[in-house]
């Protein structure tokens, strides 16, 4: 028994993974179950993946930030900020969609800069720092347009958060599909290539096919959905929505930056030991910076989602985010402690978080009661991360 325990710890298979996507087929069976089939709908799965999206798109850049030591709790009021100068420029000051989305870029980065410059140069924990920015940025996303909700409607604009005409049509959605199986199966060969070159133990063929059929099911199960849900009054189906796209791609983006270039190997040296990686010569200060930057970018990319889903901006856009978004990340498997995470660890904990929600509003459980449960799903999954620490002999 104990050897085989040894194996289970030692084997290739990411048993995080496996846990947290059997965490997820649970929790949505449960929910479906007690609101009589409505969660396993078209509609309702509909509506999940578009309200995950946004969550999602700032939970993956949370990871690195959380890997390198740091958190900000700003995010949700500095999103809502931008997303109401953004649709405030729109409606009031009558500027075009393209514009406007830059002028809200530029004011992210202006907070990015005053954010990191506070932590990485002048040495405040930015803790301290996005505590002053949550209380901060809710206060200017009032001010911006006098706490008065700026409806949107453009009609391309309200396309990127979903919405009556937010879907890629079936067929496209197909196509989509089939090209993401294919590309999940050609990495599954290449991975097993670049280990028989190196001499590095690899799993039986069979095994490794079936891994990867699972991600494949779990794709085309997703496009088959969407593609069944038709909004009233509408011809056509909806098929996979936009703001998932954009999520999606945001994911495979940041996927590569952690895996493919330096400076995601310096955020990660730095999450393991900053002292050793500021000896060795990375640019602490300066990398910091720049994820204080890329934060800013998702999070403009996260406040036009979020407007043109709601089709107006509101000064209440964002509120409590910053919860959702850190507790996403660490169900998602992104030590507090800095130095460990992944990309597609903040999908899932997303995936997961969003469904417990959406589930709760099924029936109609309290907000009162709905904040208490994922709050200790909070604590669970930190009590979890130590615990598999310890198995693993990962000790941060």
């Amino acid at each position: 028994m104990n050897q085989a325990l040894k194996n289970l710890k030692h084997s290739a298979i990411d048993w995080r993974m496996v846990l947290m996507t059997a965490v997820l087929v649970v929790t949505t069976v449960v929910f479906n179950v007690l609101s009589g089939g409505i969660f396993f709908s078209a509609e309702n799965l509909y509506n999940i993946a578009q309200q995950t999206a946004v969550v999602g798109i700032l939970a993956t850049v949370m990871v690195l930030i959380i890997v390198a030591r740091h958190i900000d709790l700003s995010v949700g009021s500095v999103m809502g900020f931008v997303g109401v100068l953004i649709a405030f420029l729109m409606y009031t000051l009558d500027w075009s969609w393209p514009t406007a989305c830059l002028a809200g870029l530029a004011a992210a980065i202006v907070v990015a800069v005053y954010q990191g410059l506070l932590t990485a140069y002048v040495g405040v924990p930015s803790f301290v720092v996005t505590l002053g920015g949550l209380m901060s940025f809710r206060g200017a996303a009032y001010l911006v347009a006098d706490g008065k909700t700026q409806p949107l409607s453009d009609p391309f604009f309200l396309k990127l958060g979903g919405g009556f005409n937010g879907g890629i049509g079936t067929t496209a959605s197909w196509i989509l599909g089939g090209v993401i199986s294919l590309c999940i199966f050609l990495s599954m060969l290449a991975k097993r290539r670049s280990k028989q070159r190196y001499d590095v133990p690899t799993n039986p063929l069979g095994l490794d096919i079936a891994l990867s059929l699972i991600p494949i099911v779990l794709v085309m199960g997703f496009v088959a959905v969407m593609n069944a849900y038709q909004i009233p009054g509408k011809d056509d189906a909806q098929g996979v929505p936009i703001p998932v796209l954009i999520w999606g791609a945001v994911a495979v983006i940041m996927a590569f930056i952690v895996h493919r270039t330096r400076f995601g190997r310096y955020v990660f040296a730095m999450g393991g030991n900053p002292d050793a990686a500021a000896l060795v010569g990375i640019p602490v200060k300066r990398v910091t910076m720049m994820l204080f930057l890329l934060l800013a970018v998702l999070t403009t990319i996260a406040a036009i989602v979020a407007i043109s889903r709601l089709n107006a901006g509101t000064n209440s856009l964002g509120n409590n985010l910053e919860l959702l978004v850190i507790a996403a990340t660490v169900i998602g498997g992104t030590a507090l402690a800095g130095g460990s995470g992944t990309i597609l660890g903040s999908v899932l904990g997303a995936l997961i978080m969003q469904c417990i929600d959406s589930g709760m509003l099924l029936l109609d459980v309290s907000i009162g009661t709905r904040y208490v449960i994922i709050g200790q799903v909070l604590i669970a999954a930190v009590v979890f991360d130590v615990a598999y620490r310890k198995w693993t002999g990962d000790v941060l």
